[in-house]
């Protein structure tokens, strides 16, 4: 069904093992109703909204060394308060970063004209990073032409490189 995602929806009990997606997973999921997009954002929203004192006991296999790595960057680093904190943190990141990236292709769904071209996000680009190339948006534009027939996959970086390099005389 397009446009929907999974989400944590309480099922009475869990389905059944055959359900499984993951062939590496071995517990079955305990939700799987699905939702639409919309309804998915503003739930996750919601939940990163609510009180977040109130704690669960869960278990996560994760890698070895990525759980001593946090651990050594809460300790020593002082990156957060404990390795759980940071793993805490770094979820709640990667949540809103989601819902923000859903958030954003619902709305390019709708309104594909609002999607911003190569040369935009270039634009902006320039301007965040305080790149004098930000004056001279037509440049910018130029170079994401000539880029953009070059290359099949270029980045933002990429057009203001060959802006900055079409700026000087040959």
């Amino acid at each position: 069904m397009p446009g929907a995602v999974n989400i944590v929806i309480d099922m009475k009990k869990s389905p059944p093992i055959d359900r499984i997606t993951s062939p590496m997973c071995t517990t079955p999921p305990r939700y799987d109703q699905v939702v639409d997009t919309s309804d998915a954002i503003e739930r996750i929203s919601q939940l990163l909204d609510s009180d977040m004192t109130k704690t669960s006991n869960t278990s996560m296999r994760i890698p070895t060394a990525l759980r001593e790595a946090a651990a050594l960057a809460a300790n020593e680093l002082k990156a957060a308060p404990s390795a759980t904190a940071l793993t805490t943190m770094a979820l709640r990141s990667a949540l809103e970063a989601a819902v923000m990236r859903a958030a954003l292709d619902e709305h390019y769904a709708q309104y594909p004209q609002t999607r911003p071209d190569l040369a935009d996000i270039a634009i902006a680009t320039a301007e965040l990073e305080g790149n004098p190339l930000a004056a001279d948006p037509d440049r910018i534009r130029r170079a994401a032409v000539e880029i953009a027939a070059a290359h099949p996959y270029p980045e933002p970086e990429d057009i203001l490189l060959w802006a900055e390099a079409r700026a000087f005389p040959s």
